[in-house]
């Protein structure tokens, strides 16, 4: 019922900036909460930043004041603009969005596929 799609991964150096991309398809269900998550090679999966529909925002203390999250609720789209970044910041990053159908108070989650994220000199 809902696919996402990721996109603006890549290889950048310390200091450098990305922007990512997700865009949910959608059919009967809203969506709510949008969020990335980003896991390292042999690290567990952790929220970077997730953004309501209404635009409040949360980050993880690792990315306060270097990353920006947003959201186009017309077009199902959130966005990870990624500035000032370390070789910390490496690894690869998952779009995740909290659906509701409009009629039941059930939630679910969906996953995007992944997308790279290297920084390195």
């Amino acid at each position: 019922q809902v696919q996402l799609v990721e996109s603006g991964g890549g290889l950048v150096q310390p200091g450098g900036s990305l922007r990512l991309s997700c865009a949910a398809s959608v059919r009967i269900f809203s969506i709510d909460v949008m969020a990335w998550y980003r896991q390292a090679p042999g690290k567990q999966r952790d929220v970077v930043a997730a953004i309501t529909r209404g635009g409040s925002t949360n980050y993880a203390d690792s990315v306060k004041g270097r990353f920006t999250i947003s959201r186009d609720n017309a077009k199902n789209t959130v966005y990870l603009q990624m500035n000032s970044l370390k070789p910390e910041d490496t690894a690869v990053y998952y779009c995740n969005v909290e659906a509701v159908r409009p009629d039941t108070p059930h939630r679910y989650n969906y996953w995007g596929q992944g997308t790279q994220v290297t920084v390195s000199s």
